[in-house]
C-alpha cells in the first residue's frame, strides 16, 4: 500500500466505513439497552397481575363492594412494591456488565481510531485553493501544501484527533456526573 490510498485490501474506504458504522451502531444499541434495560418474564407477569387487580378493583366501585375493592387495590400496591424491587434488583445486576461493555467499546473504538491516524497521517482528505485560506492556510495545512499547483491539503489527522479527544473527555467526565 502506498499510504494506505489503495483502494483494495483490508484498509479500504469501505471496509472502514463498515467498521466504523459497526461500532457506532453498537454504542447506540448499548446505548439504548442501558436506558431501555430488558425485563425479565417474572417482572411481565407481575405488571400483568397488577393491571388485572386494579381492573378488578376499579369494576367493584358500588359500597357493598367496597372491602373487596380495597384488599384488592393494597394487594396491587403490595405487587407494585415487590416489582420495584426485582427492577432494582435487575438494574444492579446489569449494571456492571453495561459498564464492561462500555469501555470495551470504548477501547475498541480508540485503537481503531488511533490506528487510522498512524495509517493515514499523510492522505490528504481535501484540496483548496490557498487564496481560500489566505490567513490560516500554513496552520490548516500542517506543511502539507503543494507549491507547484497552489493547492493546501487538508490532513485527515485534524477531524480524528479532534473527534477522540471528544469522546476521551466525555468519558471521563460522565462517570464523575454520575457519583
Amino acid at each position: 500500500m502506498n499510504g494506505g490510498t489503495s483502494g483494495s485490501g483490508l484498509l479500504s474506504p469501505l471496509f472502514i466505513f463498515f467498521i466504523v458504522v459497526v461500532l457506532q451502531t453498537l454504542d447506540g444499541l448499548l446505548d439504548f439497552v442501558k436506558r431501555k434495560g430488558i425485563h425479565s418474564a417474572e417482572e411481565v407477569q407481575l405488571r400483568k397481575e397488577i393491571k388485572q387487580l386494579l381492573k378488578e378493583a376499579s369494576s367493584l366501585s358500588t359500597p357493598s363492594t367496597f372491602a373487596q375493592s380495597a384488599k384488592l387495590r393494597r394487594l396491587a400496591a403490595a405487587k407494585e412494591k415487590e416489582l420495584l424491587r426485582k427492577q432494582e434488583e435487575h438494574r444492579k445486576e446489569k449494571s456492571w456488565f453495561y459498564e464492561l461493555c462500555g469501555r470495551v467499546l470504548l477501547v475498541i473504538k480508540v485503537l481503531l481510531y488511533a490506528t487510522l491516524v498512524l495509517q493515514f497521517w499523510g492522505v490528504p482528505v481535501a484540496a483548496v485553493p490557498h487564496h481560500l485560506l489566505q490567513p490560516f492556510g500554513k496552520i490548516l495545512s500542517w506543511r502539507a501544501g503543494n507549491s507547484a499547483t497552489g493547492q493546501i491539503m487538508q490532513i485527515l489527522v485534524a477531524k480524528t484527533l479532534k473527534r477522540i479527544s471528544q469522546l476521551l473527555i466525555l468519558e471521563m467526565t460522565l462517570p464523575n456526573l454520575r457519583s
